[in-house]
């Protein structure tokens, strides 16, 4: 057994627990991810993710709940959530899980949800505007390419 400091709330609880499969060091959370060490660390520093347990010597140490938090963070990001947006909707999808929330607090809750749903449809929408206005700038790019090909060909160059 390692002793690790686990984060309870905003202060550290020391417990001991095996380091195992279930937890995992950043440099493997980073590599399942695909996000840098940096910026895990950066997601850590900004409250958006913080690590379950800690080693004796400060090392993080991340489990699969971790990984699927900094999953929702990425999948966030192209869709220009800023930091406190993140942060919030985080923090709501904490709560509206919590056992004995009230039916009140759960339909406020659920609302804010749906505020970020709508969010996420009108940005995506604009990002696959964006993403028709760059299929056709390559496109018409590639026609360019082709026709300079064929007058190259008709002048022997």
């Amino acid at each position: 057994m390692e002793g690790v400091v686990a984060m309870l709330g905003s202060r550290p609880v020391r417990k001991e627990v095996a380091v195992s499969l279930h937890h995992m060091q950043i440099g493997e959370v980073a590599e399942r991810t695909g996000l840098s060490l940096r910026t895990i660390r950066y997601y850590g520093e900004v409250g958006l993710v913080r690590p379950s347990a800690r080693t004796h010597g400060g090392f993080r140490l991340y489990t699969e709940p971790d990984i699927a938090r900094l999953e929702l963070i990425k999948r966030m990001k192209p869709l220009d959530f800023s930091l406190d947006e993140m942060g919030d909707l985080l923090g709501v999808l904490d709560r509206i899980n919590e056992p004995g929330i009230t039916a009140e607090e759960h339909e406020a809750l659920l609302e804010r949800l749906r505020m970020y749903r709508l969010a996420a449809e009108e940005r995506s929408r604009a990002l696959r505007e964006q993403l028709a206005v760059a299929e056709d700038f390559h496109e018409s790019l590639r026609k360019e390419i082709s026709r300079q090909r064929r007058i190259g060909e008709r002048s022997g160059s």
